[in-house]
């Protein structure tokens, strides 16, 4: 017995160590849930500060410059001169209006702005395009890309509701798919549209439509807006509704506004106003 248990003994001295086990991983699914949290948490910290992640506007410099643009048009054999040498600027984030009476020039000079036309003389630039000297696909590029347009007839397919015709918006202008139901919901929320959007046109007051085709003209993300006549067949309270859209776009969505009208109750909110009278500004 003695000698039986002198040998288990000496087996033991001579027998190699176990190794030792390694203390337990951490929960590698915690540690994910963990840093999702606050990747979550980061996410709406930015939600809650807009500024936080939203590009610096310079609102110093021109985002475009009229430099003496002149248009004529024949017209029974004579030249029938619209816009007299004209110079203006805007600026980005501004509410500007172009005043005058039917006839003063305001819808071409629009048109000019926008690239859906050509001076005869004089230049314009909008950011870095010379839209002047831009052929003509380039210039549908930019209004696809950083023009917006409203115009009096509303421009809506009859046929789609608000949300298809908000929605077309940026299927033409080449917008990945997967933008468009934030996009769209997006925009009709900001006009007020967020009850009627899957209502068709006719199921919609003039006020509405009007908004509806705000809704479409700034789904892109334009950065210069134009707007011709926008109110012109509104009464004073919805003029007043589309006007406060606008501001809010300007807002919201860090734009400019540039609009024709000749409704002297709306030009309070303007941040400036050109006055047009025989294609020339008579103060500015």
């Amino acid at each position: 017995m003695i000698r039986w248990l002198r040998r288990r003994h000496q087996d033991g001295m001579h027998r190699k160590p176990l190794p030792e086990v390694p203390p337990a991983p951490q929960d590698l699914r915690g540690a994910q849930a963990q840093a999702e949290a606050e990747s979550a948490s980061s996410a709406q910290a930015l939600m809650d500060d807009p500024s936080e992640h939203e590009p610096v506007i310079d609102t110093s410099k021109p985002l475009l410059t009229v430099t003496g643009v002149e248009r004529s048009f024949s017209v029974g054999g004579h030249e029938l001169h619209v816009l007299k040498g004209i110079d203006m600027e805007l600026f980005p984030t501004q509410l500007v209006m172009l005043k005058g009476r039917s006839g003063s020039g305001k819808t071409t000079l629009l048109n000019l702005i926008g690239g859906l036309d050509l001076p005869n003389r004089g230049e314009i630039r909008f950011k870095e395009h010379w839209i002047h000297q831009c052929s003509d696909d380039r210039r549908t590029y930019i209004r696809k890309t950083e023009i917006g347009f409203i115009f009096q007839s509303f421009a809506l397919m009859p046929l789609l509701s608000a949300w298809e015709n908000v929605e077309l918006s940026l299927r033409m202008a080449g917008r990945p798919r997967s933008e468009w139901k934030a996009r769209v919901a997006h925009c009709l929320e900001l006009v007020g549209l967020g009850k009627r959007m899957h209502h068709r046109p006719f199921e919609l007051s003039g006020g509405e439509q009007q908004r509806v085709a705000i809704a479409k003209a700034i789904a892109h993300k334009p950065s210069l807006l134009l707007a011709d006549e926008p109110t012109a067949e509104l009464d004073s309270q919805m003029g007043a509704q589309v006007m406060t859209v606008f501001r809010d776009i300007i807002r919201t969505e860090r734009m400019t506004i540039c609009m024709t009208t000749h409704d002297p109750t709306i030009m309070e909110v303007a941040d400036r106003v050109f006055e047009m009278v025989d294609g020339k500004f008579i103060n500015s």
